[in-house]
């Protein structure tokens, strides 16, 4: 099967949709601290969902893993650790900064390290400048970090003109200069899941020749991957759990809906797995330049999580000049999808 870069945009909608969703399942949660909550929706996230999918998509999926080159494993599972240090953070900056400007300011530079560094590491970026296709992506990229850039300023603004009062109520531990430091270091280390792909390519290519469809072939990739970012974030939250002594969370209680914390724990941890199950489906139709993906993926996180912020009120309060920034980084980063199928579109 070709490729079909336009396919390719609307899968990546499809897991940005996910991606910028995953989070309001927890807001359900009562009565656990955030620790108890995020390692039982890791457990579905990093594990049960990635090895259900890989073992429904990939014939022979312990043959693929055992024959696959040691190098590919080791190094897909080191960047998967490194990329749950983000993934780590970045839900402390949803906690922080709420789910429109945590976004806005993590994914900012996730995009471009994610986007840049693995074809200029490879040499593809300078042989990109010479070609049409080549420089339409990349104008494509620029407008997707010109439109979190807009959604960036929007959130400055938004900071300036709420109150203390007015931020707590839409966002219960709003601390700006915390959020803004933890978003950076989610941004920097979420990067390197663009690395962990590329180095499980040598997998994915073993996936095709067991007889994967080219579509699923990263399925088994993401079981590796995702078990180096279930154990950064399984050792965090148990650290936490013994030091602040909420373990007794996951036992039967009279101040905690317990089936119901354990059910939208595990939806949200399902639904956050599904961006990448989309995010790796996608990636096998943008073509040559297929590292535009990550652009891709995180224009669209980006634009569902501040539609999601404004229907949840977490602008509410803010002055029309400011909605005005937030509506044109929306408008932007949707441009920016367009463009860069196109680039990818060109390529073929």
């Amino acid at each position: 099967m070709g490729a079909n870069p336009f396919f390719g945009v609307f899968l990546h909608a499809t897991g940005g949709l996910a991606a910028g969703s995953f989070y309001l399942p927890f807001k359900g949660v009562r009565s656990w601290a955030w620790e108890s909550a995020w390692l039982v929706g890791g457990v579905f996230s990093w594990i049960v969902a990635p090895w259900i999918v890989a073992a429904l998509t990939t014939p022979h999926l312990m043959a693929v893993l055992t024959q696959a080159p040691a190098s590919s494993l080791v190094w897909s599972y080191v960047f998967g650790v490194l990329w749950g240090i983000g993934g780590l953070t970045f839900g402390l900056s949803m906690r922080y900064l709420g789910m429109s400007l945590g976004y806005a300011l993590a994914l900012g530079f996730c995009t471009v390290l994610g986007t840049l560094i693995p074809p200029a590491f490879t040499g593809d970026l300078v042989a990109m400048f010479a070609a049409a296709s080549g420089q339409t992506v990349l104008l494509g990229v620029l407008v997707s970090v010109a439109g979190i850039a807009v959604c960036g300023r929007a959130g400055l603004l938004k900071e300036r003109e709420l109150s203390d009062e007015a931020k707590t109520e839409a966002i219960a531990e709003f601390n700006f200069v915390k959020g803004v430091w933890v978003a950076v270091l989610a941004g920097v280390m979420s990067a390197c899941m663009a690395f962990a792909i590329a180095a499980g390519k040598p997998i994915a290519e073993l996936a095709v020749a067991h007889g994967a469809a080219a579509l699923w072939q990263n399925t088994p990739v993401f079981v590796v991957i995702l078990a180096g970012g279930f154990t950064t974030n399984f050792v965090w939250c148990v650290y936490l759990l013994a030091k602040k002594g909420t373990a007794a969370d996951y036992l039967a209680s009279d101040r905690a809906p317990l089936l119901r914390n354990y059910f939208l724990s595990a939806v949200a941890g399902t639904i956050w797995y599904l961006q990448f199950m989309f995010y790796g489906m996608g990636t096998t139709q943008m073509g040559k330049y297929d590292f535009s993906s990550w652009s891709l993926h995180m224009a669209f996180i980006i634009v569902f999580s501040n539609l999601w912020g404004l229907m949840l009120h977490e602008w509410k309060g803010s002055s029309r000049k400011t909605l005005h920034w937030i509506i044109a980084g929306i408008a932007l980063l949707v441009a920016s999808t367009i463009v860069i199928g196109y680039g990818n579109k060109l390529a073929e």
